[in-house]
């Protein structure tokens, strides 16, 4: 049976000071990240200003992506690890989402990280979606002028929960994380908004990534508050989990 499961941690600045802290552990973070017992893979990141893909840095919000062999080993780290809990005295707000992948496409550092889980629960209908790629150089300008058309419906999508455009490097390498009420309000927004299905139409036709992953999982745990409240506030349902 497959036990792995994913977390993603998003945290908060209000502070300069802290804001300042945590931009500099984006370099000092990974002497104690690469050890991490249990942990498969880790992606620590910055975030772009508003919804999803900007080339403008939001400074007071960071991410730590990481794939772990169980959720025993996750529970240790969330725990115990000296790490995080330096994270903790800096930041604002702390919020994890535990995930189960449902599928994916792709490579993520020339590796394919996401196992597909075989314990999603059929009531729990929320999906949330992974979506990353690193731009070809001589691809920037002609990407970066597509994004605001792109990502304009998510102005007025309906069932989109949250979003937050994060990225190991700015400009190069993007990634967007969202969650979603379920399928079909992700549908909507991916396959039946024009703009979106344009950027899918020259993702193909102009070749802007050197690599690129799709993922889809089921959220089934929410620890901590972001904008000052429990945003998935349904897996509080164990029977979700």
């Amino acid at each position: 049976m497959n036990h792995q499961i994913t977390t993603i941690t998003f945290f908060k600045y209000i502070d300069s000071k802290d804001k300042l802290w945590a931009f500099t552990m984006m370099q000092y973070a990974h002497k104690a990240l690469n050890p991490v017992k249990g942990m498969l893979f880790y992606k620590l990141m910055g975030s772009g200003k508003g919804l999803g893909f900007n080339p403008l840095p939001d400074w007071s919000v960071y991410s730590l992506l990481q794939i772990w062999e169980s959720e025993q080993a996750a529970f240790e780290f969330f725990t115990n690890n000296e790490l995080l809990n330096k994270y903790k005295q800096h930041s604002h707000e702390i919020w994890t989402i535990y995930l189960k992948n449902k599928t994916s496409v792709g490579i993520w550092s020339g590796v394919q990280p996401f196992e597909k889980s075989n314990t999603l629960a059929e009531r729990n209908t929320m999906v949330a979606v992974i979506t990353r790629a690193t731009i070809k150089l001589n691809k920037l300008i002609a990407f970066w002028r597509f994004v605001p058309i792109a990502q304009k419906p998510l102005k007025k999508v309906d069932g989109l929960i949250y979003t937050k455009g994060i990225g190991e490097m700015p400009l190069l390498q993007m990634c967007t994380f969202s969650i979603w009420e379920n399928a079909e309000a992700f549908k909507q927004f991916a396959y039946k908004s024009k703009e979106h299905r344009m950027a899918i139409e020259k993702t193909r036709s102009l070749k802007w990534y050197k690599e690129e992953l799709f993922a889809r999982f089921q959220p089934y745990k929410s620890v901590g508050v972001w904008q000052g409240k429990n945003l998935l506030p349904q897996l509080k349902d164990a029977n979700l989990a």
